[in-house]
């Protein structure tokens, strides 16, 4: 039982004129499903391991009693002291004091699963299991008395009075009372059911899981009950008392519906709800509303700049929050292909969105700013010289690389993860990058204009254009309406390609020899017939003496023709040769026989 202490629901102040002042008191929300599900699926029960999990249960009692400074005697004795409604309001309330029975009812729940395991093979252990089980119930029923208060919001006391029809469910299938065993189960169903239907999208798949895990027991109830027959109707009657033993279950639920809903907690983005937790990220998207009124009021583009920086860096740390959210809880740390996007998932996406749309945004208003300084190299054709600028002009050049990094930054919108599938969302961005590609496109040609570059600034205007027509035939995003600013520029482009055309055609590419002289009066000497494919207005043509053709040519030299020395060489006569010849006396007289002769192994020595 809970027992309240002396003024433990009046909180008074005395105010400096003496009169007292009552301190509002301050109202909890616990999610109790939540929170014994992931200490159940972090300390043992993901494996079945129960005595693991009341380890767990044993020791986190120790730690909430000791850091609240609220023990139960000293080391040699033992005294108890449960929780009251003081610890629950008043300036030194505090929500940690309603974990202690939760916890208690959790600790006796799974001492009697481990004990159920036991009784298998020793059955004396059920009594054990009996006993713990009404443990687990006493302290669920304080819980409920402690949640019933004006201290707590209606989701948990709607949450609480679920857990402790499920406690007392529990206790009495296991002592084979089926009658009210289904009454509680079937009562624990329907407020999770109820309860499922008030939160968002993202919430209410643990609550219907939860409802999932009572049908095999409802089943076996009400095939007892019904003695082996059907057991449909017995499920009617069930599902008729436990919604009128719920008192005022339609008031709870639409009180946490419109809880639920109070405030920025929920977003509402491409056809889907996610529940907003961190308060960071709420705070950032209340900002994001009034951004739109600020820039709306702004005038000037350096100030709205300023103002989009300055959310830019709010929205990173909103990131941040939610990656670190993500890191918690090991569920959601790794998305597969196919999967679906949980809803910090999808919160995530749309804070990348708003970080890229924002970016986009600003990056426009500089293309804007630096339009005011561009001078147009297309009105300036007509001129021989161009007057140097002050120091603050755009070029062309300047627009295009502005232009590139905005497609840079669509890219990056493309790759948003969680967004990969959505084909509405992947033809709006595309669109978006054609009409991006169109512009950059244009002052690219006007960069290569001012280069003199014709040819090339004529294909980069056809290819503006092509880019300018995908975007027309698409469906063009909502947030950034630059379809009128395309048909100027499509207008635009029509003249300019002409232009340049025409003056590609006139243009000599060889404008300038290497010394940087002009070779126009070069040009001018020479003969009509070796510049027939250049074009060029000679008036010296029009005169009695044109320059068309070179009547005497130029000596030019040619090579030898050996052709004469060949008839010489009929009357050349030649000296004699004889006293150059051997004679036949001579013939066998060598240097060979007088060696043979000198040594006396000749052949006239042996007579």
């Amino acid at each position: 039982m809970v027992v309240e202490e002396p003024n433990s629901g009046e909180n008074v102040e005395k105010s400096d004129s003496g009169t007292a002042v009552a301190e509002p008191v301050k109202i909890f929300t616990v999610e109790i499903l939540h929170m014994i599900k992931d200490a159940q699926q972090q300390h043992g029960l993901r494996h079945g391991d129960f005595q693991r999990y009341r380890g767990y249960c044993t020791r986190r009692i120790r730690r909430l009693r000791k850091a609240l400074k609220y023990p139960q005697g000293d080391k040699r004795h033992f005294k108890r002291r449960d929780v009251t409604l003081a610890h629950l309001t008043g300036k030194k309330a505090d929500e940690r004091f309603i974990h202690i029975p939760l916890i208690s009812a959790e600790r006796a729940w799974a001492y009697a699963m481990q004990l159920k395991q036991e009784a298998n093979t020793e059955l004396r252990k059920r009594f054990h299991l009996i006993n713990k089980l009404r443990r687990a119930c006493f302290y669920a029923l304080q819980l409920q008395e402690l949640c019933n208060t004006d201290a707590f919001d209606a989701r948990t006391k709607l949450e609480c009075e679920a857990y402790v029809a499920w406690m007392h469910g529990t206790l009495h299938f296991e002592l084979q009372l089926w009658d009210s065993a289904g009454e509680h189960l079937k009562r624990a169903q329907v407020v999770y059911e109820n309860l499922a239907k008030a939160l968002p999208e993202d919430d209410q798949e643990l609550y219907r899981a939860k409802v999932n895990e009572f049908t095999p027991n409802l089943r076996y109830c009400a095939y007892n009950i019904s003695g082996g027959a059907s057991g449909g109707k017995i499920d009617e009657i069930l599902e008729l008392r436990a919604q009128g033993v719920l008192e005022n279950l339609d008031v709870l639920v639409s009180q946490t519906k419109t809880e639920s809903s109070e405030g920025l907690q929920t977003i509402d983005w491409r056809g889907r709800k996610v529940t907003v937790r961190p308060e960071k990220v709420r705070l950032f998207l209340l900002s994001t509303q009034e951004l739109d009124k600020s820039l709306a009021k702004t005038a000037k583009l350096d100030a709205k700049i300023e103002l989009i920086e300055r959310i830019l860096m709010d929205c990173k740390d909103a990131i941040q929050a939610v990656k670190d959210e993500i890191k918690q809880d090991p569920k959601l740390r790794s998305l597969t292909t196919g999967q679906t996007v949980s809803g910090v998932q999808y919160l995530l996406a749309y804070l990348s969105y708003i970080r890229h749309s924002r970016t986009l945004q600003r990056n426009l208003s500089l293309v804007d700013q630096a339009k005011l300084n561009f001078d147009d190299p297309n009105q300036q054709q007509s001129q021989s010289t161009q007057a140097q600028g002050d120091g603050k002009r755009v070029r062309p050049q300047d627009l295009a690389r502005l232009y590139e990094i905005i497609l840079q930054n669509v890219t990056e919108m493309q790759q948003i993860t969680g967004m990969e599938e959505d084909a509405q969302y992947q033809s709006e961005v595309a669109n978006l990058a054609h009409t991006f590609k169109a512009f950059r496109c244009y002052y690219i040609a006007l960069t290569l204009i001012d280069m003199k570059k014709w040819k090339e600034a004529v294909a980069l205007y056809e290819r503006a254009s092509n880019y300018a027509n995908e975007s027309f035939k698409g469906k063009p995003c909502a947030e950034f309406q630059l379809q009128s600013e395309l048909k100027k520029m499509v207008s635009s482009i029509d003249g300019s390609k002409f232009s340049a055309h025409a003056y590609s055609v006139l243009e000599d590419d060889n404008s300038e020899d290497a010394s940087g002289v002009s070779t126009k009066s070069q040009k001018t000497t020479k003969p009509l017939y070796e510049r027939l494919s250049q074009y060029k207005e000679d008036q010296s043509l029009h005169t009695r003496a044109p320059n068309v053709y070179k009547l005497t040519p130029d000596m030019e030299p040619i090579p030898c023709k050996p052709l004469f020395f060949d008839l010489a060489m009929n009357y050349v006569e030649l000296p004699s040769l004889e006293d150059k010849l051997e004679s036949p006396g001579k013939k066998g007289a060598s240097i060979t026989g007088f060696v043979k002769g000198f040594l006396g192994w000749g052949g006239g020595g042996n007579k």
